[in-house]
């Protein structure tokens, strides 16, 4: 169940992460008080957003350690969060954000990511 709930965890620090990273670019844009932040004040909020990340992504990467009871190693930790990272990002861009489409292009580089989620996991 560790990994599982290092999934989980991962996923949601990584919706806080890409609201703090790119929430500011068009979604908080559209709300009256954000729009009239400056840059120390867009700052700010994003920091605090990133606490939220950190405060889930710490402890999701601790339960999935193997050296911790976990089932994953670092190199499987890092590829699992860059996979997790580029689809929520992705899912926020699409439907949050709608400030993208989803391409032909898109659906190849997340095809090449699966092939280096198996070739990471497999065992040689």
């Amino acid at each position: 169940m560790k990994g599982v709930y290092s999934l989980i965890l991962l996923t949601i620090a990584n919706l806080f992460m890409t609201l703090a990273w790119y929430g500011h670019l068009h979604l908080f844009k559209k709300m009256a008080w954000f729009a009239k932040l400056g840059l120390g004040g867009v700052i700010l909020v994003s920091w605090g957003l990133a606490l939220f990340e950190y405060v889930l992504q710490v402890p999701a990467n601790r339960l999935g350690f193997e050296e911790n009871g976990g089932p994953f190693s670092l190199f499987q930790l890092k590829v699992l969060q860059e996979v997790i990272t580029l689809t929520v990002f992705t899912l926020c861009a699409v439907f949050l954000f709608k400030t993208d489409k989803l391409g032909w292009n898109h659906v190849v580089g997340f095809g090449l990511l699966i092939a280096a989620v198996y070739v990471i996991f497999k065992k040689w």
